[in-house]
């Protein structure tokens, strides 16, 4: 890949109504657009049809991270709210977190006892945090909330209902700070009928971190430098991904993260294998793919990583001009909204 890729090639339109605050329900409700990727034709389903565009032998590869209830809300010891995203455990007692109008020795207060003191800010950004506790993951199962992106948060606040809904069925792995989002469509019935008809699945865990959502600054996308989220794929997963693939089934990626892993994976000796380890692949127009053959995903924001991805696997201007169709009948977009299948 070589060559300046202008950001502005990466917007599209459309009004804020369509931007999903709540997700469907069931989960297997929400509506499919199915795109053609040799020759841009698009078809219309719900994604509980999901098994008459796949048959026997196809191979769904599904991120079961799980997402970390990392969003706390509290008090500056000299008044006024704090609201955390963290980001990254770097000790027992010591977290890097996103926010805003913090200073270096700055006292926090949290619902349940907990306290905080702001340590500083790193290069990145993140401020560096020290907690009065010896681990607070069993705090944050009590009273953490679940981080959603804040083109939800700043319709209404997280509930409850979040902490389940904005985690697929079959999350495993605690460790990420954001849903793999194209996998909420699935039910637990929905996965049985696909094992039914004979399509396979593997699981690869890679914990959403920072990189997957971080903006691309700048006027050249090719100039993005991702930021490395860690990974892992167990021997029969592996296996079961090599004997699929070998038998002449497809490769079917479940979101952008079950992606970027496998491809990690496929471009380094020996090629799809066991490994674990931290990826910062950016995949963007010009990128060969080595190993997935269709991809699930769904509708991502204008000039971002995610939309780079889709666009290198479907076509820029295929895959924005599926876009705009599902605009115009109304499609509901980002983390709680519709789906693609890319094939």
């Amino acid at each position: 890949m070589s060559g300046a890729l202008p950001i502005s090639d990466f917007d599209f339109e459309y009004p804020d109504e369509l931007i999903a605050s709540v997700p469907a329900e069931p989960r297997d409700s929400s509506r499919l657009l199915v795109i053609e990727r040799r020759t841009g034709a698009l078809e219309h389903a719900v994604f509980r049809e999901l098994p008459r565009f796949l048959r026997p032998g196809d191979c769904l590869i599904l991120n079961r991270t799980k997402v970390l209830p990392c969003r706390l809300i509290g008090r500056k010891s000299t008044g006024g709210k704090v609201d955390l995203l963290l980001v990254r455990e770097l000790g027992p007692t010591s977290w890097s977190a996103l926010s805003s109008g913090l200073k270096a020795g700055q006292a926090l207060e949290f619902p349940g006892g907990l306290g905080a003191r702001v340590e500083g800010v790193d290069e990145a950004g993140e401020y560096l945090l020290s907690f009065a506790a010896r681990d607070i993951r069993p705090y944050l199962a009590e009273h953490g909330l679940p981080p959603l992106p804040p083109y939800i948060a700043k319709k209404r606040l997280p509930s409850r209902e979040d902490l389940a809904r904005y985690q697929t069925v079959y999350a495993r792995d605690e460790g990420s700070i954001a849903a793999p989002t194209a996998g909420l469509h699935f039910t637990p019935e929905l996965l049985d009928r696909l094992r039914i008809q004979g399509v396979l699945t593997a699981w690869v865990t890679l914990h959403v971190g920072r990189g997957t959502f971080r903006p691309i600054k700048g006027d050249d996308a090719a100039a993005h430098v991702m930021l490395a989220e860690t990974y892992e794929v167990e021997a029969a997963q592996a296996e079961l991904i090599v004997s699929a693939k070998a038998r002449g089934g497809r490769l079917v990626a479940v979101g952008t993260t079950a992606t970027r892993t496998l491809e990690t994976i496929a471009a380094s000796p020996p090629g799809i294998s066991a490994a674990r380890g931290e990826s910062s692949l950016y995949i963007r127009p010009g990128y060969r793919f080595r190993a997935v053959d269709a991809l699930i995903t769904n509708f991502h924001l204008p000039r971002s990583t995610p939309l780079m991805l889709a666009s290198a696997f479907a076509g820029r201007e295929r895959l924005l001009s599926a876009y705009r169709e599902a605009v115009t009948r109304r499609y509901r977009l980002y983390s709680y909204g519709d789906a693609t299948l890319i094939q």
